[in-house]
């Protein structure tokens, strides 16, 4: 029996609704851009496996030094030991991420990172004797399915059976150059009538929103006006993180820095689950008190677990190699290249890139999970490519170590289907 057939007798896979869609390829194999299914057909992954694997799958780099960790350390509690692999994570850690960060917290994937930020936003104020029960978020934005996450997430196609139990939540449009005289005036009413713990945001670009992206100048007067009102900015560099933007984190590119930031996926290269929140100075020393319960009781079993830490120092260590640096450049040239080559096709509505991703909207009305979607992925996957379009946005965002030959596959099945659809 195929592995395909096995699957369905006990699996529930994620985002799939079994009845109308049975079937899962069956992955045998992956290495570089290229996994390999059970039949021994090829296919370039051109979304690194949902962000993840930006140095390619089984990175020899990656493995060996996760190997030689699990010769000596494996899984330790993290609530009363600490070990080298946390510690050099956290100091190499905070040499590439925004100057303000100096704490960091670990988690277990992107939406318990979310979840923790919340949680310490929350908590920040209650801590200070000043109650808030209120986040602000941009529309359409998805930050996780805990149930934090999904509360200030916007897109209700997740959160539909869950809309009564959410925490309150007030949504601003992303700025686009010219609105943010608007929002600044729709924020000044939210802090005049709610209480307001933090503004939680993706920066620059929102990812299952279909790659949308906004204005950094408008972010950062955003991020500047919530800060002159003491409330708490928490960027979600899950999907953004870790060079994808062209730089090291998309906050990068904003002046006014968050004040808590979650990140995860590229984190530890796609090989082991773990994320983090890292935050200010500020935030650590609200939670330090003579009082235990002005501690921190978040926490997970496999926090900081030195495996995973092993797999983030070597990929921070490949991230900030002149090869990768140069890689990203490249990518980001050919991007460039394919926009002006493709933004003119009677079949694209818009075009857009950041960095080493890069997304088009079709000329057309889609479901997100509809029959052409569907269609969409089955023409890409026939011809050997990875793409897993989101609505009517077709969209790239390949490991930093793809050839020229690989990237140019991924474009020409691109074009391939807007002479078909």
């Amino acid at each position: 029996m195929s592995l395909q057939e096995r699957d369905k007798k006990h699996l529930w896979h994620p985002l799939k609704q079994h009845q109308l869609q049975p079937e899962s390829l069956a992955i045998v194999k992956a290495k570089g851009c290229v996994l390999t299914d059970e039949n021994g057909n090829e296919y370039i992954d051109a979304i690194a496996s949902w962000y993840t694997c930006m140095y390619g799958h089984c990175n020899d780099y990656i493995t060996s030094q996760v190997y030689k960790q699990m010769q000596q350390l494996d899984q330790v509690m993290f609530s009363d030991f600490t070990h080298e692999p946390a510690v050099k994570l956290s100091e190499e850690l905070i040499k590439i991420l925004p100057e303000n960060q100096n704490k960091i917290y670990f988690n277990d994937n992107g939406s318990t990172a979310v979840e923790a930020g919340i949680k310490m936003a929350l908590q920040y104020y209650f801590n200070k004797e000043d109650k808030r029960s209120t986040f602000i978020a941009f529309e359409n934005g998805f930050h996780g399915d805990t149930f934090g996450a999904m509360s200030v997430s916007g897109l209700s196609v997740y959160n539909g059976p869950f809309e009564d139990f959410l925490i309150d939540v007030k949504r601003i449009p992303t700025p686009d150059g010219s609105n943010t005289g608007a929002i600044l005036k729709q924020l000044k009413g939210f802090i005049l009538n709610h209480n307001i713990a933090g503004f939680i945001y993706e920066p620059l670009m929102q990812g299952a929103a279909g790659m949308k992206t906004h204005d950094a100048n408008g972010l950062n007067d955003i991020l500047k006006y919530l800060k002159s009102h003491n409330i708490l900015t928490i960027a979600d560099e899950v999907m953004t993180g870790f060079g994808k933007t062209g730089k090291y984190f998309a906050s990068d590119f904003i002046e006014t820095k968050p004040d808590i930031i979650c990140l995860s996926k590229a984190l530890t290269a796609g090989l082991i689950p773990m994320a983090i929140t890292s935050c200010t100075q500020d935030v650590y020393d609200a939670f330090l008190s003579n009082d235990m319960a002005k501690g921190f009781f978040h926490c997970h079993t496999y926090s900081a677990n030195p495996v995973a830490c092993a797999a983030a120092i070597a990929g921070i260590e490949l991230l900030t190699s002149q090869e990768i640096q140069d890689n990203i450049k490249s990518i980001m040239n050919a991007h460039s290249t394919f926009e002006k080559h493709i933004q003119n096709h009677p079949k694209v509505k818009t075009t857009r890139h950041l960095g080493v991703i890069f997304a088009l909207d079709l000329n057309t009305k889609m479901e997100r999970y509809g029959d052409l979607r569907d269609k969409l992925l089955k023409f890409f996957m026939d011809r050997g490519v990875f793409l897993r379009p989101l609505g009517n946005t077709i969209y790239i965002q390949v490991p930093y170590v793809i050839t020229d030959i690989e990237l140019q596959k991924v474009y020409q099945v691109i074009e391939d289907v807007l002479e078909t659809i």
